[in-house]
């Protein structure tokens, strides 16, 4: 494993993400803790030091599971990062805020309330990096309440030593958005996390961000790196080029190799749910490999041939408000593969409801949540056009 700097922190260069950790079929908030905890002990036998986590990943499990799992390590030998759900938050009256209802039932809390709540979850008396997650035009009106001063509460725990790094996250649409936030905050973060991948680099302007990000002479963290698992498995023309090039070397390797390139990423996060994947990742970062001109020109033709692809991660957000309980991400990943010539012949949503993108009933709960900004009822009604199904 080789290491960066964060402020000065030494950092693997490859990142523990803990949205995506292997959980029981169907109920993505249960998760598998003797697979799971295979992961982090392989991890942290490997040289990986950085292990990433937020209040709603995995419906709030993964910070309780991490901390637990963590645990048993010194804690000078791992660095923590979680991250305040400012991006979920409402206000309330008496500067109290909760959730939005993409996370009914839980409970309402002050900000200092939900950072306590995480720091008692993690097991840990402060947080290595704290981030403010997913800063973007929306959830602005949050971050920047004059009531509610989130900013100045981060700050203070700085202060306190009960944070050690402050950053924010963004999937903001605009590359400005965070320049904006950077330039009112100048000299508070030390680090942005964006998704950054060569498919995004154009679809969603990540070229403008990490452009925005490092003239701050602030550092990147990565995610979404492979979108997903998206840019893991390529239609096969493209996986038989980038195959003729390097004989051996899996799609999701050339686009961790890609982000290797860019100087100023300090960490990539990998969402990691099973120890094949965690292994083949540890030995793409064993050492500094990045993309030749040649090979950097190949993956750019694979990207300018995707980018009629609608932009899902699977994040799955979209899912926890859905009135009709349907597999949102699947029938994305679904109406990608038919645009691209595949998955038209085993596609049936007729033997599961919750892939028939015709139920759908287009109340919008699914994209008024999205990262990615997409208009997921649009895409669920022309993918019903496509398949010829008739709407529910």
């Amino acid at each position: 494993m080789y290491y960066k700097e964060i402020a000065g922190v030494k950092v693997s260069a490859l990142g523990m993400g803990n949205m995506r950790l292997p959980t029981l079929q169907g109920q993505d908030n249960k998760i598998i803790t003797e697979k799971a905890q295979e992961i982090i002990d392989y991890a942290m036998s490997h040289g990986i030091n950085y292990y990433d986590t937020a209040y709603r990943y995995h419906g709030g499990e993964s910070e309780r599971f991490i901390g637990q799992a963590l645990k048993k390590y010194p804690r000078d030998s791992f660095l923590l990062a979680s991250k305040f759900p400012g991006h979920m938050m409402v206000k309330k009256e008496g500067g109290v805020v909760g959730f939005t209802s993409g996370l009914a039932g839980w409970p309402d809390n002050t900000v200092a309330g939900v950072f306590e709540e995480q720091l008692k979850k993690c097991q840990v008396d402060y947080f290595d990096f704290y981030l403010l997650h997913n800063v973007n035009e929306k959830s602005l009106a949050i971050y920047d309440d004059p009531e509610l001063q989130v900013v100045e509460f981060v700050k203070k725990q700085k202060a306190e030593r009960r944070i050690r790094h402050l950053g924010f996250s963004s999937h903001a649409s605009s590359a400005a958005t965070i320049d904006d936030f950077l330039t009112r905050y100048e000299g508070v973060f030390d680090f942005v996390q964006i998704q950054l991948n060569y498919l995004d680099w154009k679809l969603q302007d990540a070229r403008g961000k990490y452009a925005a990000i490092t003239k701050h002479g602030v550092k990147v963290v990565v995610m979404e790196g492979v979108r997903g698992g998206r840019l893991a498995k390529l239609p096969e023309e493209q996986t038989a080029r980038l195959q003729a090039l390097r004989p051996g070397d899996s799609a999701a390797r050339w686009a961790l190799r890609w982000l290797q390139c860019l100087p100023e990423v300090a960490v990539v996060l990998s969402g990691m749910t099973t120890l094949e994947q965690i292994r083949e990742n540890v030995e793409t970062f064993e050492a500094p490999d990045p993309l030749s001109q040649a090979e950097g020109a190949l993956l750019t033709e694979v990207a300018d041939s995707m980018l009629n692809w609608v932009p899902c991660t699977g994040c799955r957000y979209c899912t926890e408000g859905c009135p009709m309980g349907l597999e949102i991400p699947k029938i994305i990943a679904a109406y990608n593969g038919v645009k691209n010539g595949d998955f038209m012949a085993r596609y049936d949503p007729a033997a599961d409801p919750a892939m028939d993108p015709g139920r759908c009933v287009g109340c919008g709960a699914c994209a008024s949540i999205c990262p990615q900004g997409i208009s997921i009822p649009a895409v669920m009604a022309e993918f019903a056009g496509m398949l010829k199904l008739p709407r529910r």
